[in-house]
């Protein structure tokens, strides 16, 4: 068995796609620009244009699949943009995870820094999982510096002025939980048999995507293999006389990361694909060679800044990383989301490949793989992650050299 075929483009996605043939990839399974402005980087000014969704639109066979990540807040924009290309939606998967972390702004505290007043510091904050830190306002320094990144971020303040009591508990942000994935599918060339004959595109692989559950009383992550996907129950075995057949449950729209937060809200979350965000090992998969970024370097901070402390900072905020591309995704995710979308043996396509995460899903699920990237530092990371991810699938027999191309 050969490897299948990755190739990897450097330049901007639009140009490397007008010199694709027409019709020559099964699946574009993407995460773009998100047009929020992440971490003030360049890339994310917008969301793509109708002329990149275009474009994607031509290379794809008939019937063939896109699957596009966005931004809650852009996700209107994305899925026009898309539709407007020529593409039909046919659906939304909604990756729901208990982990975000507000970006809020404080209308209280805003309001009194307005007016010059001072506030006083009366305790700790209460975190996320309920659990207080007591201390008294003047013995307050001591215990933050021992267990709190950011004294900012930890200590609690009363109002100062008449208007910031009125407004105290009032923010602008809700939490951050969940991540919307627009499918979108080119038109058919005739019925959906007539395509699929014809071109091996314009359906999704329901068995190869379904998933096998357990009682709600098991933890999950001891259920799950390699790939995501969980094992355990027998048939009739379903929570409140639900059943589950004997080939695992029908994919839905919706992906879980198995937190409390998120088991608690869907009751059996069994039904439902487990997917956590992105771990450092994931990460960092391949990048032994690669040079080491500081901690500062990683989120574009400055050494020993407060704001490089803050939670907010993003991943690799402590310690560094060689992977340093800010919104990587599980490789779990997308090698689930590449075997939805993918016939046995075709070509996924990845026009916005950052640092590889589809292009490992690929590999791993036995798919040919086209990544473009125009960041220099980010297509040196997705080349050796998607080598890693490569070996890591067929190690146990010689292959001929990973990259037939890595164009620019």
């Amino acid at each position: 068995m050969t490897r299948p075929a990755v190739t990897l483009h450097m330049g901007d996605c639009l140009d490397v796609l007008r010199q694709m043939p027409e019709a020559s990839v099964d699946a574009v399974v993407t995460d773009p620009p998100y047009g929020l402005s992440f971490m003030g980087k360049r890339w994310d000014y917008d969301v793509p244009s109708v002329e990149v969704w275009a474009e994607c639109l031509r290379v794809l066979k008939p019937g063939g699949h896109l699957l596009a990540f966005a931004g809650t807040r852009t996700q209107h924009r994305m899925a026009v943009r898309i539709e407007d290309a020529g593409f039909e939606i046919r659906d939304m998967i909604a990756w729901v995870y208990g982990s975000g972390f507000p970006k809020s702004l404080d209308v209280s505290k805003a309001i009194d820094k307005a007016a010059g007043a001072d506030r006083d510091v009366i305790g700790v904050r209460i975190y996320a999982n309920g659990h207080v830190q007591k201390s008294s306002a003047d013995s307050l320094s001591p215990p933050i510096g021992t267990f709190a990144r950011s004294q900012d971020d930890r200590i609690e303040t009363a109002p100062a002025t008449d208007a910031a009591r009125q407004w105290a508990g009032w923010g602008t942000a809700l939490k951050p939980a969940l991540e919307p994935i627009t499918v979108a599918r080119k038109p058919l060339a005739g019925t959906v048999a007539e395509t699929v004959l014809a071109y091996g595109t314009g359906a999704i692989n329901v068995d190869g995507c379904r998933v096998d559950g357990i009682p709600a009383s098991v933890p999950q992550p001891a259920f799950n293999s390699p790939s995501g996907r969980i094992y355990g129950m027998k048939t009739g075995e379903g929570r409140n006389g639900q059943m589950s057949s004997a080939s695992g449950r029908w994919p839905s729209n919706l992906i879980h990361d198995g937190g409390p937060e998120v088991t608690d809200l869907l009751g059996d979350a069994a039904r439902f694909f487990y997917c956590a965000k992105a771990s450092r090992t994931d990460r960092e998969a391949g990048c032994d060679g690669l040079p080491q970024r500081t901690a500062a370097e990683t989120v574009e901070r400055a050494e020993g800044s407060a704001g490089l402390d803050s939670p907010r900072a993003g991943a690799g905020r402590t310690s560094g990383a060689r992977n340093h591309h800010p919104t990587v995704k599980p490789t779990d995710l997308m090698r689930y989301l590449c075997r939805l979308v993918t016939r046995p043996g075709g070509v996924v396509l990845d026009p916005f490949m950052g640092s590889g995460s589809t292009g490992r899903g690929a590999v791993l699920e036995g798919f040919a793989f086209v990544g473009i990237e125009r960041e220099a530092d980010y297509l040196t990371i997705a080349q050796a992650r998607i080598e890693a991810a490569q070996q890591d699938a067929q190690a146990e027999r010689p292959q001929p050299s990973l990259f037939d191309q890595v164009a620019g």
